[in-house]
């Protein structure tokens, strides 16, 4: 109930905390934890933690296949990671449990009219002039806000193609499995696709849509709510992390501080995005790991 006035009051963070604290006292009852795995990801979902989201949607039809609030959460969380394949395939389970939900049909006409044109995107090779300006007007968004973007063509010949179709209005394509795009949102803002790195446990995390002006902190809370079944020794809290980013250049590490916000830490001077997606390594402040680890390193620290 906490959690869903949270939800009411859109504070989708609270509510995350709130639903993942009714998970933890293992009730026995798969009904009510199908309902609080849906409602996280409902919050995740609103937060940008797609690949969260999606966690929970899977481990809740796990509990009920029938769920069909799952199934369609679970498919628009594909649609927002761009597996359209996938968007499908939850879609056509969904329609066999209820084949008028309109929100399934109307998700599977578009999950396979966006598939079909990420096909024939894939193969178009004319960046003309829709592209070139779509291309000057993304870059600009970059310069205002002094980010360094690194491109990377394949050769000399295709430089000028290649940078063309990697920037657009749309987004800053991301060669990350999801293939999520940093997009402008109706106030002005950036959303950035964001890799979170755990070398400790070879593991990632993946948000899709980062806010420029969010802090590293807020988006640590909701993503560490619940530990992860990997952190068996239960040391990944919040307060107990250091973040950092890698200056491959130089072959250096710079502290980040978890107040800061995603653009502050995009505009450090030694800071370049590469291939659309900023990435950040993450680790057990003090951990015998993380000592060894940045002992072999050049590390800036805060």
């Amino acid at each position: 109930n906490e959690g869903n006035e949270y939800f009411k009051e859109k504070d989708y963070g609270r509510a995350v905390a709130a639903y993942s604290e009714g998970l933890r006292k293992k009730c026995e009852d798969p009904e009510l934890d199908t309902v609080l795995l849906t409602n996280r990801a409902a919050a995740h979902f609103h937060l940008g933690n797609y690949r969260s989201a999606l966690n929970d949607v899977i481990q809740a039809k796990k509990l009920k296949p029938t769920h069909l609030k799952a199934i369609i959460r679970g498919a628009l969380c594909h649609m927002e990671l761009r597996n359209f394949s996938e968007a499908i395939a939850w879609c056509e389970e969904g329609l066999q449990i209820d084949s008028r939900e309109k929100k399934l049909v109307e998700m599977r006409v578009k999950a396979d009219k966006l598939k079909l044109e990420g096909t024939l995107l894939e193969t178009q090779t004319d960046f003309s002039t829709p592209w070139q300006g779509r291309a000057v007007m993304g870059i600009d968004l970059l310069c205002e806000r002094n980010i360094k973007l690194v491109l990377e063509p394949s050769n000399e010949e295709e430089e000028i193609s290649d940078g063309l179709a990697e920037i657009s209005l749309d987004g800053f394509h991301s060669d990350s499995a999801t293939g999520a795009k940093v997009h402008l949102d109706p106030d002005g803002n950036l959303n950035w696709p964001v890799l979170f790195l755990y070398p400790e446990h070879e593991q990632t995390d993946f948000t899709v849509a980062f806010h420029e002006n969010s802090r590293f902190i807020d988006h640590l809370m909701v993503m560490f709510a619940e530990l992860p079944p990997w952190d068996l020794e239960r040391k990944y809290l919040p307060s107990n992390l250091e973040l950092y980013f890698e200056d491959e250049e130089r072959e250096e590490l710079y502290e980040v501080n978890p107040e800061h916000t995603l653009l502050q830490v995009l505009q450090h001077e030694r800071y370049f995005v590469k291939a659309g997606t900023p990435t950040v390594l993450v680790f057990v402040k003090h951990s015998p790991f993380s000592k060894k680890y940045l002992s072999d390193k050049k590390v800036h620290r805060l």
